[in-house]
């Protein structure tokens, strides 16, 4: 009882597991037509492990685990009615792609950031096109020959499919080896932070401060402050010709102290 854990009343710990022969005997009572129906259930209540496999990707997400996992079914049944024998692939390999886009699809539905409905559209009838051409070649289609097969300019289906794409939180985790995990966060430079722009920073205060009063102050106007060599004129009261000739001065004698 310690190990029961119960997704839509399904008791995940007595959960059977097909081996690649048991389907491939059920598969082909399927093609045959001999008892269709008890087969597929047999397939299905099978590989709903590989259903919870997947779904642990996407339960950070604040969905609930009973909404994912009921999708992840639907997507399995779909596997399971469009999966070809012939192909000599195994049935995971197939599965797994299409209960993953199957909540995908949930998860873009349910998403909170609005999209207009050309888009939603058009980024769908790809998503149905890239279905259609896996089922035919039984590998992942090109965004090319997507938008061949719609007769779409390839540059609508990249920004329609990237409408579409849910939010990715900083703080998922892509890796995790048994200690700390590495969250998305850990792999975002910040390039305004780098150690050579910080050292950076700390030399032109240096060498602000090494500069006389007057100095340091049309530095500061002109450049932290972004005023104009006249506006700078007006403020302390000398000729734009001086301020122009006294900031040369000022960034000479910076160029040494750095």
């Amino acid at each position: 009882m310690a190990n029961k854990v119960e997704i839509c009343g399904v008791d995940t710990s007595k959960l059977t597991v097909l081996t690649n022969k048991e389907m491939r005997k059920l598969f082909k009572e399927i093609q045959e037509g001999i008892r269709v129906q008890e087969a597929r259930q047999t397939l299905v209540q099978g590989n709903l492990r590989l259903v919870l496999s997947v779904i642990q990707r996407f339960t950070n997400r604040g969905e609930y685990v009973d909404d994912l996992f009921q999708v992840g079914c639907i997507g399995l049944i779909k596997a399971i009615d469009n999966f070809d024998l012939s192909q000599n692939v195994k049935f995971s390999t197939y599965a797994v792609p299409m209960i993953i886009g199957e909540i995908r699809r949930y998860l873009r539905d349910n998403n909170p950031i609005r999209v207009s409905r050309s888009l939603r559209d058009m980024a769908y009838k790809a998503l149905q096109v890239r279905d259609s051409l896996v089922n035919r070649h039984s590998r992942e289609p090109t965004i090319t020959e997507i938008a061949r097969e719609l007769k779409i300019p390839r540059e609508e289906i990249v920004f329609a499919l990237d409408a579409i794409q849910e939010p990715v939180s900083l703080f998922e985790p892509i890796y995790h080896d048994g200690g700390d995990p590495i969250f998305v966060m850990d792999q975002i430079g910040d390039e305004k932070n780098l150690d050579a722009s910080w050292l950076e920073n700390i030399a032109v205060k240096e060498a602000l401060n090494k500069l006389n009063k007057r100095e340091r102050l049309i530095l500061t106007l002109r450049f932290f402050d972004g005023r104009t060599q006249m506006e700078v004129a007006e403020e302390i009261g000398i000729s734009q010709a001086q301020v122009s000739r006294l900031e040369k001065a000022a960034l000479h004698h910076m160029r040494k102290y750095m």
